[in-house]
């Protein structure tokens, strides 16, 4: 239930704001707008606002949803229609006044403006929620390297567990999340890079590390593939939160329960319970836990998901820590409103260009199209991010928000980015692409746009089927 809620939640914000932002420009620049939908299909909800009597709907299908403007092209197409079916359709007879105010009619600056503003609506979003969380502060993992793995490309550069990373490529990194990304882009772009670490000695090191073999796979860590991790510090399994909707939960586990043995092998320490989990994805296992000075026998059957490709087992339920350790792993960083503007913007900008980066490769081959997601995927990811709190939530948000704004940019008819080409060959061509151009081309963008959802929705449930 989580989960779909979330879904509704995410994609009823995504597409209100995007299509808001057509919506606005629209009336600024004078259009006359006929309908406003949220969603698809059969309408539930319709309400007609304002002086131009514009249809505000709530439609049953919540995957999209469009703004209706004037415009003379498809007036013509409903009026033929109409008359086909014997109807006489007084609401389709507009004057010339409100003529004037068609979309069609509009010179080509304000109908590029208008098309933009769906997708600059995403990502202005984005930036809005970025800074909102850099204000209030984010919490990091520390980049301090734990295990390095024997003959990985890590340990051929010499990096030695223990160190602190310091910067990666010339740039400060404070988390984990920092040193990931910035490896993460540096790999599409370089076949090594400079990473300086510190020492317990404060001795900085520089070192240069490879890339060589790694493939550009997103669903896989970067780190896992240089063998790197991070510092897990010996923690006794004792429970701390329990994450609701999972298999924890729905087995009655309670927080500070302390797990003595499973499937009668006692665990001495919190990653020795993790590596059963993980080593069991839908296995029913026995837990013996002592709680209020009772031992007890727990029964679950950890939940089956992926992680770097491969199907793994999650209880959903984190350790207990104290808060000396805590402060050891854990950084939290707070900025001042225009340092987080600043760098909400800056992060925006970067995860657009990646991901552009990615739909270059996914075209050329070198990254599989097994990374493109669907609903399915989306529906999941956000009951996962709301369970993780709201933080995590608005993160995610921001994320899909991004991916949104960006893909209606791709120059692909029927997309926003497909209507912005015409107007650019417009401007160059002295006079607007024929209709029957834009005909054909409505027909291609349909089939690449169909093309794509297949394999988004066929990758889901792949994923779905595999785990």
């Amino acid at each position: 239930m989580t989960t779909l809620i979330a879904f509704i939640i995410t994609i009823g914000i995504l597409v209100t704001i995007h299509e808001y932002g057509h919506f606005q420009v629209a009336r600024w620049c004078n259009v006359k707008v006929l309908r406003f939908s949220i969603g698809f299909g059969k309408p539930l909800l319709k309400k007609t606002f304002g002086h131009d009597k514009t249809e505000f709907v709530l439609a049953a299908i919540p995957l999209g949803g469009f703004v209706k403007m004037l415009d003379e092209r498809e007036l013509k197409a409903e009026r033929e229609s109409a008359i086909e079916n014997g109807q006489y359709a007084e609401q389709l007879i507009y004057s010339e006044a409100e003529l004037k105010r068609a979309f069609n009619r509009q010179n080509v600056w304000k109908r590029i403006a208008i098309v933009l503003a769906g997708p600059v609506a995403n990502l202005l979003l984005a930036i809005l929620l970025y800074w909102v969380l850099l204000m209030q502060g984010v919490t990091g993992m520390r980049p301090i390297i734990g295990e390095v793995a024997v003959n990985s490309l890590a340990a051929t550069a010499g990096f030695k567990s223990g160190e602190t990373i310091q910067k990666v490529a010339g740039v400060s990194v404070k988390t984990w999340t920092d040193a990931r990304w910035i490896l993460l882009e540096q790999s599409l772009e370089s076949k090594s890079v400079q990473v300086e670490t510190l020492n317990d000695m404060n001795d900085l090191n520089t070192r240069k590390l490879s890339f060589d073999g790694i493939d550009s796979d997103p669903e896989i860590d970067i780190l896992n593939k240089l063998g790197l991790e991070m510092m897990k510090p010996i923690l006794p399994p004792i429970l701390g939160e329990i994450l609701p909707d999972s298999a924890a939960k729905n087995s009655h586990f309670q927080a500070n329960d302390k797990i003595l043995s499973i499937d009668n092998v006692k665990v001495r320490d919190w990653e020795s319970v993790v590596n059963t989990v993980k080593a069991n994805p839908n296995q029913l296992l026995q837990f013996n836990i002592a709680r209020a000075q009772q031992i007890l026998t727990i029964s679950v059957t950890p939940e089956q998901v992926m992680q770097n490709g491969e199907k793994i087992g999650r209880l959903g339920a984190s350790v207990k820590i104290d808060q000396e350790t805590l402060d050891k792993l854990l950084i939290k960083l707070k900025y001042s409103p225009f340092e987080a503007l600043q760098k909400a913007i800056f992060k925006t900008w970067d995860t657009s260009i990646f991901s552009l980066k990615m739909l270059g490769r996914m075209l050329t081959g070198e990254v599989s199209i097994k990374s493109i997601s669907g609903p399915v995927t989306i529906a999941t990811f956000a009951g996962e991010s709301a369970n993780l709190g709201l933080s995590t939530f608005l993160s995610f948000l921001a994320l899909v928000s991004i991916s949104i704004g960006v893909l209606n940019l791709l120059p692909i008819p029927v997309l926003d980015g497909g209507h912005l080409m015409y107007y650019i060959v417009e401007i160059f061509k002295g006079s607007p692409v024929s209709d029957q151009t834009m005909l054909a081309g409505q027909k291609i963008g349909f089939v690449l746009l169909g093309l794509l959802m297949t394999i988004a929705i066929f990758n889901d449930f792949n994923r779905l089927i595999t785990g």
